[in-house]
């Protein structure tokens, strides 16, 4: 008798659930809420037109980072915003604010 034989019963391998898969060339970003980018401003870490340097600069991402701009939140300030992703109702949100989104495609 071979060492894996069960006595006829469903092999491990057969038993055993089989999940999902992950990417291995998945993008991955770091979010900013548009709430978080109305609170930096009004605070005074950033001013109303942000490029990804500032956000470097004041430290809320590292070198290499994608950033991606999500909607949840409110904001009332004008904000001239660069980011590598934005999702609609956070492009809409800063549109209706008086401000606008830049898609860096680098």
């Amino acid at each position: 008798m071979k060492f894996w034989f069960e006595g006829g019963q469903m092999p491990l391998q057969r038993r055993i659930p089989k999940f999902g898969f992950k990417n291995p060339f998945r993008t991955e970003y770091e979010v900013i809420n548009v709430g978080q980018l109305a609170k930096f401003v009004e605070e005074g870490k950033l001013d109303s037109t942000i490029t990804l340097d500032d956000l470097r600069n004041a430290g809320f991402i590292r070198n290499g980072e994608l950033i991606k701009l999500l909607g949840d939140g409110t904001i009332d300030t004008k904000v001239d915003i660069e980011v590598h992703a934005a999702s609609a109702s956070g492009k809409e949100k800063v549109e209706e604010a008086g401000g606008t989104v830049t898609i860096d495609k680098s």
